[in-house]
């Protein structure tokens, strides 16, 4: 994928679940694109971190997205150095699995308080500029799960299934205004939250970690883990003015997965 030199320079991007994995290499490729970048995430350490490495203007936001006293005191204090969100990126999230019957209702609640009512919160936050300065782009890292069904994990694929929807609900809404929304579905991506699907397969079948992996690798037809830089690519593309016709979607980035 070819980008123009500096696409987004001077737009205002927040990037929720930033300290790591996916969210970490979207930061650094919007960053690269001269966005002015708001890391966003639950612990301030490893998002300093993150901001020591990066090139250009980068600030740090400790907030639980799930929170919605907390979003709001998070978007406030990214406005006042980088003025509104141009670019926001719906990273967050977290995956537990479960049989059905053995779903409680505390981790139901928890799937969809981060993976949707997250992403709806922040979403929420940055809409009002969007819409006044006529321009803004949306994009909501979802999964694979949010276009299909696996086992043993109905929360987690019922709140992204849910992301999907509010996305192409979302997309309509704001079709003439000048702002884009659109949804990125990874599949198993090299990641913390792939070494606890791994550790969960060990966990509950006994299989050994490289049994597990090969599990996990089988899945995919290019016979191989996504890399986080991958699905940062798809954002970048999405974030830029090359992709103003591409809104509703849901991409998948799963070496066909999903076809």
């Amino acid at each position: 994928m070819v980008f123009s030199r500096l696409p987004l320079r001077e737009r205002h991007a927040l990037v929720t679940g930033a300290a790591r994995g996916i969210g970490a290499a979207i930061a650094r490729g919007l960053a690269a694109d001269g966005a002015l970048v708001t890391l966003l995430g639950r612990q301030v350490e490893p998002l300093q971190a993150l901001a020591a490495e990066l090139a250009g203007a980068v600030q740090c936001v400790v907030a639980d997205v799930g929170e919605p006293a907390q979003v709001q005191a998070a978007f406030e204090k990214a406005r006042e150095r980088f003025g509104g969100v141009d670019i926001l990126v719906n990273n967050a999230g977290q995956a537990e699995s479960a049989p059905f019957m053995k779903t409680s209702l505390e981790l139901w609640q928890r799937m969809l308080q981060v993976n949707l009512t997250g992403s709806f919160l922040c979403t929420q936050a940055a809409l009002p500029h969007m819409l006044e300065a006529g321009w803004g782009r949306i994009v909501n890292i979802a999964s694979t799960a949010g276009i299909k069904g696996y086992a043993y994990v109905p929360a987690y694929v019922a709140s992204k299934h849910g992301l999907v929807g509010l996305t192409r609900s979302l997309a309509l809404e704001v079709a003439r205004k000048g702002i884009t929304v659109n949804a990125v579905c990874p599949g198993y991506t090299e990641t913390a939250l792939l070494q606890d699907s791994v550790d969960n397969i060990v966990a509950k079948t006994g299989r050994s970690r490289e049994e597990a992996m090969a599990q996990l690798v089988a899945g995919n037809p290019q016979g191989r883990i996504v890399r986080p830089a991958e699905v940062a690519d798809a954002v970048r593309w999405l974030c830029g003015d090359c992709a103003s016709a591409i809104t509703g979607q849901a991409i998948a980035v799963c070496g066909g997965e999903t076809a």
